[in-house]
C-alpha cells in the first residue's frame, strides 16, 4: 500500500467513525428529549371525576396550577404559608383591580405598603372562588405569577402525599 492510499483510508475512517458518534449523539439526543417531553406533560395538575384537583409537584420543588385572577391568566404558586392570593402591581392593572384598602403587607422579607382588594374572583385549574381577597404588592416573583394563598385554600381539603398535592372539594 501507498502512503497516500493510507492517508486516504485514515481520513476516511476518522470521517466514519465521526460519523458515528454523531448519528449517536442525534439519536440520544431525539430520545431524551421526548423523555422530558413526557415528562412534562406528566407534571400538569389535573382534575379526578370526583372534582378534586390535583398539582404535581415541580422540580424545583414547588406546586404550581395555572389559574385567572379576575379573568386575567396567572402561574400560581401554592403557599401555604401565605394568608391571602398576592398579586404585584403590574399583574392588578393587567387584571384591571380596583385600588383596594392600603394596608401593610408582613411577608419573609419584612414589612412594605401594598392593597387588599375584595371580591375578586379567583380560578385555579378548574376551582373557583368568586369572592377572593387579593393583596396587591407582591414582589420577587415573575409578572405573570402570582402566590395562592390561605385564603383561598381554605374552601377546600388540601392533601399533600408525596409529590402531589390534592385540592378537594369540601363535603
Amino acid at each position: 500500500m501507498t502512503t497516500p492510499t493510507i492517508q486516504r483510508t485514515t481520513r476516511l475512517g476518522a470521517l466514519a467513525i465521526i460519523a458515528v458518534w454523531m448519528a449517536v449523539a442525534a439519536v440520544l439526543y431525539l430520545v431524551f428529549d421526548r423523555m422530558e417531553q413526557n415528562r412534562q406533560a406528566s407534571l400538569k395538575p389535573y382534575a379526578l371525576s370526583a372534582g378534586d384537583l390535583v398539582i404535581p409537584r415541580q422540580r424545583d420543588g414547588h406546586f404550581h396550577v395555572e389559574g385567572e385572577v379576575n379573568r386575567q391568566p396567572v402561574t400560581f404558586l401554592v403557599d401555604t404559608g401565605a394568608s391571602h392570593v398576592s398579586v404585584s402591581q403590574a399583574l392588578a392593572q393587567q387584571a384591571g383591580l380596583p385600588s383596594g384598602q392600603d394596608i401593610t403587607l408582613h411577608t419573609a422579607n419584612g414589612q412594605r405598603s401594598g392593597q387588599l382588594v375584595r371580591s375578586v374572583p379567583v380560578r385555579a385549574g378548574h376551582l373557583v372562588l368568586n369572592d377572593a381577597v387579593v393583596t396587591v404588592g407582591l414582589n420577587g416573583l415573575r409578572p405573570e405569577q402570582a402566590l395562592l394563598g390561605q385564603n383561598f385554600l381554605k374552601h377546600f381539603d388540601v392533601e399533600i402525599r408525596r409529590d402531589e398535592m390534592i385540592l378537594r372539594q369540601l363535603r
